[in-house]
């Protein structure tokens, strides 16, 4: 049973399992160097998020050394195990996608990863191949498609209607709502787990919101600060599965992961939010 600190669970529609619904990206955030400056914060924000109750960590071969340092650093503070690691395949061909997605399996130092995504649908026919031999022989427990940008939504819609695969990561936000339209729908009827990426428009919302005080009818939905606001909207949208807004801050990382605890808003409070960031 969850606690009164720890985050809630959503099911992953094509099978039993649940994951914390606040995880946790590494674009930016944990592209570092081997200076303790930058990797003791980053070390803290992963015993954050497992302290909350979290376990999802996403990441990819385009993000830099974010793979390595995630493998790295969650190994050393006894984590590793603990984490529901996903990553991306992001190249061209079966066998350099197959170098590089075993290349991913040694930087997260693991023998099997819970989640491999085909990165912004590149070569996504050649990989999804792989990906289902790798499925059937357990290297990988779940499969899934990637992207960021309302262009691919056709294509997206046309991958989900026509092959299965377990997860879809996609851009979703107060200002970006299209995936609602059509895709949303689609995953709940195709039994596929929604992951968000982008929650905050890379900032922009926070600059929306500048100098305004939170306003009193947001504790109807245990809302404390406005990335709990951003977050809580996208968390009451039922097709969402996991969020991963990125951080390189633990006390950012607590925040976030305080948007999966308490109350949700409803469908009345989701209007209301909305009118006051399109204001």
């Amino acid at each position: 049973m969850p606690t009164a600190s720890s985050m809630f669970k959503r099911k992953i529609p094509s099978s039993d399992e649940s994951i914390p619904a606040i995880g946790l990206g590494t674009w930016q955030t944990f592209d570092v160097g081997n200076a303790s400056t930058e990797r003791e914060p980053l070390k803290e924000v992963l015993k954050k998020l497992v302290e909350k109750g979290g376990s999802v960590v996403d990441s990819s071969p385009m993000y830099g050394a974010s793979e390595k340092v995630v493998g790295e650093l969650s190994t050393e503070v006894n984590l590793n195990d603990k984490l529901f690691m996903a990553t991306k395949v992001w190249t061209t061909g079966k066998d350099e996608g197959i170098a590089q997605m075993n290349r991913s399996f040694t930087l997260l130092q693991r023998k099997q990863l819970d989640l491999m995504q085909i990165h912004n649908l590149v070569d996504w026919q050649v990989h999804l191949k792989t990906l289902r031999d790798w499925k059937e022989q357990g290297k990988i427990r779940y499969l899934g498609i990637t992207h960021y940008t309302e262009s691919a939504y056709s294509a997206i819609e046309n991958i989900l209607k026509n092959n299965p695969v377990d997860f879809l990561q996609i851009n979703y936000s107060m200002l970006s709502r299209t995936a609602e339209q059509r895709l949303f729908p689609l995953a709940q009827e195709k039994k596929v787990a929604v992951i968000i990426n982008q929650p905050f428009e890379e900032g922009s919302l926070f600059q929306r919101v500048k100098g305004m005080t939170l306003p009193e009818w947001t504790k109807e939905f245990d809302c404390a600060s406005w990335g709990q606001f951003f977050l809580k909207f996208i968390l009451s949208q039922p097709a969402v599965t996991c969020v991963i807004p990125g951080t390189s801050k633990p006390h950012h990382m607590i925040d976030n992961a305080n948007a999966a605890i308490g109350k949700l808003p409803d469908e009345n409070l989701r209007a209301k939010m909305l009118r006051l960031i399109e204001r």
